[in-house]
């Protein structure tokens, strides 16, 4: 029996005679299906869209009535208040590397990408439409967190631009570097059944290590230190300087902000989840 060879990006784009059009429409098309698919399914829902901003509402309730966690020059940031650009960072986090890590995996071990393989679908084409999930899908979520957090919490949010300026990049760049990173994990899982079992555990324990779930200034230093290895500390970092007071600044690490570090530590990790996604795809499952 003659093999079948895995289909390259070189291949898709040769088969498709380069055409932007077609790359793009195909794009359009696969955006809308996977978008159907994602709402359908309901552990996608609880677990990746409506998980963090269920968090969110437990710990604002648990630990509203607890002492400010700082209290300086007339602002203060609240236990409540904290806890909103952590589960906005774990929000996009999930859809991105958690998310898009099973549902490529499961793709490749159930046939589904051997099938798509068969078709005259370019491989940017199926990138464009997890990314256009992803990217509805993030913003959704994080406009309901946001409108939890100030109708049901009163939780005030920032007026000043620049503040809205770097959540907004930080997002979008935390969403790009999330997204090849998911891509990557993908490749881990061998079977349809391990996806879940393997990539589930490793986000959970980033999100404990990068202070997502317990607050980034109670964690040992040693562990702070291994934190900011990984993009999602940097991520969290980002986003208290969006939304919290400028005062929030003494609860960080050297009690100042470093939003290059958070540009920095982006920039190389959707540079290395790129490389390793490009290295590791495959339509067609290997063996």
């Amino acid at each position: 029996m003659t093999a079948i060879a895995p289909l390259t990006v070189g291949a898709a784009s040769a088969r498709t005679g380069l055409r932007p059009g077609h790359t793009l429409r195909c794009a359009a098309d696969r955006v809308r299906i996977e978008l159907l698919q994602y709402f359908r399914r309901s552990d996608a829902l609880v677990f990746t869209f409506l998980f963090p901003v269920l968090l969110f509402a437990i710990f604002a309730s648990a630990f509203g009535s607890l002492p400010a966690m700082l209290e300086l020059e007339g602002q203060q940031v609240t236990q409540a208040h904290y806890y909103l650009p952590a589960m906005l960072a774990a929000g996009v986090f999930l859809s991105g590397v958690q998310n898009l890590g099973i549902e490529i995996a499961v793709e490749r071990n159930d046939g589904t990408l051997q099938r798509l393989a068969a078709t005259p679908l370019p491989v940017l084409s199926y990138f464009l439409g997890k990314l256009g999930q992803l990217l509805v899908t993030s913003l959704a979520q994080a406009a309901l967190l946001l409108a939890v957090a100030v109708g049901a919490f009163g939780i005030e949010l920032p007026t000043d631009p620049e503040r809205w300026f770097t959540l907004a990049w930080v997002f979008f760049g935390a969403l790009v570097c999330f997204a090849v990173l998911g891509v990557a994990v993908a490749q881990i899982p061998r079977t349809v059944s391990s996806a879940s079992a393997v990539v589930i555990p490793l986000a959970l324990i980033l999100q404990f290590v990068s202070g997502i779930y317990l607050a980034f200034p109670m964690l040992p230093e040693w562990l702070q230190t291994i934190a900011n290895l990984f993009p999602l500390a940097w991520v969290g970092h980002g986003m208290r300087f969006a939304l919290l007071p400028e005062i929030a600044h003494h609860l960080e690490v050297g009690e100042a902000w470093n939003l290059q570090g958070v540009a920095m530590a982006l920039g190389i990790w959707a540079v290395i989840g790129t490389v390793v996604a490009a290295l590791t795809f495959r339509w067609i499952k290997r063996g």
